[in-house]
């Protein structure tokens, strides 16, 4: 809801709502009903009203705009109305579409995003990384699998998906500012009840790092879970996912080799990411078990996944990992109980 009876002010409000999408309704001053008022998403209230609305109760979302920054005065008049956000226009323009877009698509608490690394080559985070979405779909919530390794094949293949219609990355080359969250989840193949995107076979086309900066934050935005399979190269793309990472997960085989591999990995990504934490994959051998693995890396431990005997055949039967009962499905419940409160993130 726009609150304004600066019509020049209006204008500009009216589109930058255009811009994000939406649909406003516009109250002039002191006219506001309190159903309005406490009904709207988010209420823009122009610098000239702030001083004219009898009897408003103090609520969430609420934005002061104004066009004077040197106003001594306005963060005064923000909380005469209860606006913990003042923004001034030209400037605060790119930051307010971001607000009126989050109302209109009814953005909440963003994703949890949990990317999965490999210590080393064949490490097994791919599997992993589809074994955790698979698992998280399962339990209800809204569950992204983003495949962020343009190296590696392509995840549609792993989960037996690679016919399945929608959009993959090239198609978001020239993506820029602001994706529509909505917009980008119904354009994605949804296969396991899941959404993906995926590499495909195709010439290989280089998505710029703002593009994938933009992508993902849209992912974010949806809620729910984003789980990202992460190249083991730190080019500019990778660098912009692992900024939007909430936790890492290292995934190393129980192998002195590996651990050695797995170092210069943790050294490369951990000072991109506040929580990284380490999987060994087994079967363990003689005095290398997680614990001992964990104590070489300086890495928490978050698990170990036992080797899978019913792995290969579930893959050959076009099931995709962590769907059968099996070690993966175990570590992966145990994860996400872990991780997520009770309910959070479940589709509506």
């Amino acid at each position: 809801m726009i609150v304004t009876e600066d019509e020049d002010l209006l204008d500009d409000l009216l589109r930058l709502c255009a811009a994000a999408g939406a649909l406003p309704e516009v109250a002039h001053g002191t006219s506001v009903r309190a159903d309005q008022w406490s009904g709207a998403p988010l209420v823009l209230v122009g610098d000239d009203c702030a001083d004219r609305l009898p009897g408003i109760v103090c609520r969430e979302g609420v934005v002061l705009v104004g066009r004077d920054p040197d106003d001594p005065g306005v963060w005064q008049r923000a909380l005469g109305i209860g606006a913990r956000t003042v923004e001034v226009l030209p400037d605060g323009e790119g930051r307010l579409v971001d607000l009126i877009a989050d109302a209109a698509e009814g953005t909440g608490r963003p994703a949890l995003t949990v990317g999965v690394i490999g210590g080393r080559g064949g490490a097994g985070a791919s599997t992993l990384a589809c074994a955790l979405a698979v698992a998280a779909a399962r339990t209800g919530r809204r569950t992204m699998l983003v495949d962020a390794d343009p190296l590696g094949g392509g995840l549609d293949v792993l989960l037996g998906a690679e016919r399945a219609e929608g959009l993959r990355w090239p198609a978001f080359a020239g993506s820029r500012g602001r994706v529509a969250c909505r917009a980008l989840e119904e354009a994605l193949p949804e296969p396991h009840s899941l959404r993906l995107l995926s590499w495909d076979r195709g010439d290989r086309v280089a998505v710029p790092p703002e593009a994938v900066r933009a992508v993902l934050a849209a992912a974010r935005r949806r809620g729910g879970v984003v789980v990202v399979d992460l190249p083991r190269g730190a080019d500019g793309a990778a660098a912009e996912v692992l900024g939007q990472l909430d936790l890492g997960l290292l995934v190393v085989p129980s192998e002195l080799r590996a651990v050695a591999a797995a170092h210069q990995v943790a050294l490369s990504v951990g000072m991109m990411m506040g929580d990284l934490r380490m999987v060994v994959r087994g079967p363990c051998g003689p005095g290398l078990d997680g614990e001992e693995v964990a104590r070489l890396l300086a890495l928490p431990l978050a698990g170990e996944v036992p080797e899978d005997p019913g792995l290969s055949r579930a893959l050959a039967a076009g099931r995709p990992p962590g769907a059968d009962r099996g070690p993966l499905a175990a570590f992966c419940a145990e994860f996400w109980a872990q991780v997520l409160p009770d309910g959070e993130g479940v589709a509506a």
